[in-house]
């Protein structure tokens, strides 16, 4: 790994908002954000890269490589979950097994949007059909990981039909605003984006740091629980997520050569996500424990990706 590229990372202003959160849990500061205003720079977020990715798109020209792309994003999301609901079941019940693999085979859309900060620092651009491509790589997971659920325990006779979760799935707000984004960027006409290119670009960077604040936040309340709950989780949100980081950064180079691109369907593999999965399985799987799936998603790999895992894909691509 490049140590320059990983000092770089462990020092930029995003990241050590987050550890500040964290560090303000931890002397018990009265510091936070408040939800309202979370959910409105979350959404923000979300807004701003679709949108750019829409504008992104409307410059590129459709090519079979968009089309290698997103197949293999799906696949790694079916992959996934099918590989560590496996390796869960042996410790954890059938239930917690499904919801994890399912965390783990969808994406994280922060940690996505932090990674489009880091490849800015990098001066390394990415296709706009990624962002189309995170969204698309949401739902997979939460259908296969409520199929293994039944397969493996008793079926109960309320449990939903795969096709109101697949619908629930695509009706998360994060994914409705990251696909309206960018639907709306691709239709923009170059001048009406240059209008709010104050909104969508100049002032992304500040709003990154603080919704990272509030991440560290939340963060810091839930590592006590989660490190109760033994090492097996601990070790799996750590050694999962940098395998699948790891090997979709070796192997990206079968349907694409940009580095932007492999980097983020590394990130995309690595990623867990604590948004729409947790939704989804408060709904299908009311007997899995957020107390697991949730912690070891948002305190341990997310602050993993963004400090060491991000700089190690980027190393191994360019290697």
């Amino acid at each position: 790994m490049n140590l320059d590229l990983l000092i770089d990372n462990l020092t930029s202003p995003a990241l050590l908002f987050f550890v500040m959160g964290i560090l303000a849990v931890q002397i018990k500061s009265d510091l936070e954000i408040p939800e309202s205003s979370s959910k409105f720079i979350s959404l923000y977020l979300l807004f701003a890269i679709g949108f750019n990715g829409g504008r992104e798109l409307a410059h590129s020209h459709f090519t079979m490589e968009i089309v290698w792309t997103a197949l293999f994003g799906i696949i790694t999301a079916v992959i996934i979950p099918i590989y560590t609901f496996f390796l869960l079941k042996r410790k954890l019940s059938i239930e917690n097994s499904g919801a994890i693999a399912a965390a783990y085979g969808s994406i994280s859309a922060v940690t996505f949007v932090t990674a489009v900060s880091f490849l800015e620092l990098q001066q390394i651009s990415f296709s706009g059909h990624m962002v189309a491509l995170m969204a698309l790589m949401e739902a997979p997971a939460i259908v296969i990981g409520v199929i293994l659920i039944k397969m493996y325990s008793k079926k109960e006779q309320n449990s939903p039909k795969i096709k109101s979760l697949v619908s629930h799935s695509f009706a998360n707000s994060s994914v409705v605003m990251i696909l309206g984004s960018l639907i709306i960027g691709l239709l923009a006409s170059e001048s009406q984006a240059q209008g709010i290119s104050p909104f969508t670009t100049d002032i992304f960077k500040g709003f990154l740091a603080i919704f990272l604040l509030d991440m560290g936040i939340i963060s810091g309340r839930k590592l006590g629980d989660f490190i109760k709950s033994g090492w097996f989780t601990t070790a799996f949100a750590i050694v999962i997520p940098l395998i699948n980081g790891c090997l979709v950064a070796w192997i990206s180079f079968l349907v694409t050569e940009d580095v932007g691109d492999r980097f983020m369907l590394s990130i995309l593999a690595a990623s867990a996500s604590y948004i729409a999965v947790p939704a989804a399985m408060k709904i299908a799987v009311p007997k899995a424990n957020p107390g697991l799936y949730l912690p070891m998603a948002l305190a341990v790999t997310f602050p993993f990706n963004i400090t060491f895992g991000m700089p190690l894909y980027l190393s191994i691509i360019g290697s």
